[in-house]
């Protein structure tokens, strides 16, 4: 398993752009599928974004598709989530995951940060 550590949340107004960072510790995270998710209080954790090895495959929930994009740099150790065009309803604690398939359900998940909290006025 790979322990990952999230950072880059904060506060801003609506129309804004934040950029996350995960950064993983081991060996082994150019094979791991990482993700994004999000959950908002009193709510599901829900899928954001995911990667594949070498950026072969990425997909994006409807929600954040054409506003968020998810990278990694495999040399860093680190997987991104910028986010642009920010709207109160993407107000959550952001979690980065790591999975040994493409997969966007997060029972597949071995491995999860602590958590980032975005917050976006309006």
């Amino acid at each position: 398993q790979v322990q990952l550590v999230e950072s880059g949340g904060g506060l801003v107004q609506a129309g804004g752009s934040l950029r996350l960072a995960c950064a993983a510790s081991g060996r082994t995270f150019s094979s791991y599928y990482m993700a994004w998710f999000r959950q908002a209080p009193g709510k599901e954790r829900d899928f954001v974004a995911v990667i594949s090895p070498s950026e072969i495959l990425i997909d994006y929930s409807d929600s954040v598709k054409g506003r968020f994009t998810i990278s990694r740099d495999d040399a860093k150790n680190t997987v991104y989530l910028q986010m642009n065009n920010l709207e109160p309803e993407d107000t959550a604690v952001y979690f980065c995951a790591a999975a040994r398939r493409f997969t966007s359900r997060p029972v597949d998940f071995e491995s999860w940060g602590q958590g980032t909290q975005v917050t976006v006025s309006s």
